[in-house]
């Protein structure tokens, strides 16, 4: 845990400000929702609550079928991070943030395809290795839960109608999933 030098008091319901730049850095947007943690020694921790984190195990098995079948990297993500990734290293991908150009895509609640000849968009955030070929944004009762993406370095992007049609299948099935 890190100080940040910020104090601020408690108001008689209960409530305490989490300052603009916190906000900001750790992205929390209003509405979102926060786990409360406790510690022993006292301490109170805030973390951003995913619902789709929940879904890891069978997020993960998505990603695998899909891999499978286009040979394609296959990433399912939440509205901040991965989680679940099939074609690539788990290790290096899991929980690493999405990039903000992802973030926008996904609050579109369009799926995007990469066209050829367009600068390939960053998955991750200060990361460049690979870009966004496909991106199905994961709808519940008309919230963005995530997203289900291919991708791939940017000079082996190819945006194909296959590609398209299973992540917004399967995008269309985890939305689907998360209502019931």
């Amino acid at each position: 845990m890190r100080a940040t030098g910020i104090v601020r008091k408690i108001d008689d319901l209960g409530r305490i400000v989490i300052p603009k730049e916190i906000r900001r850095t750790m992205r929390i947007r209003e509405g979102d929702p926060l786990e409360i943690y406790t510690d022993r020694d006292g301490s109170v921790i805030f973390k951003k609550y995913s619902i789709m984190g929940g879904l890891g195990e069978f997020s993960a098995q998505f990603c695998d079928s899909l891999n499978r079948t286009t040979g394609q990297v296959t990433v399912i993500t939440d509205r901040d991070s991965v989680i679940a990734v099939a074609g690539a290293p788990r290790r290096e991908w899991m929980d690493k943030a999405i990039s903000p150009e992802l973030e926008r895509l996904m609050e579109g609640r369009q799926i995007y395809q990469h066209k050829q000849g367009e600068t390939g968009i960053p998955m991750c955030a200060g990361d460049n290795r690979f870009c966004l070929d496909t991106v199905a944004p994961i709808l519940s009762e008309g919230d963005v839960l995530g997203g289900v993406l291919f991708v791939a370095p940017e000079e082996q992007l190819t945006g194909t109608e296959v590609e398209y049609k299973l992540a917004q299948s399967v995008a269309s099935f985890l939305g689907k999933h998360m209502e019931s």
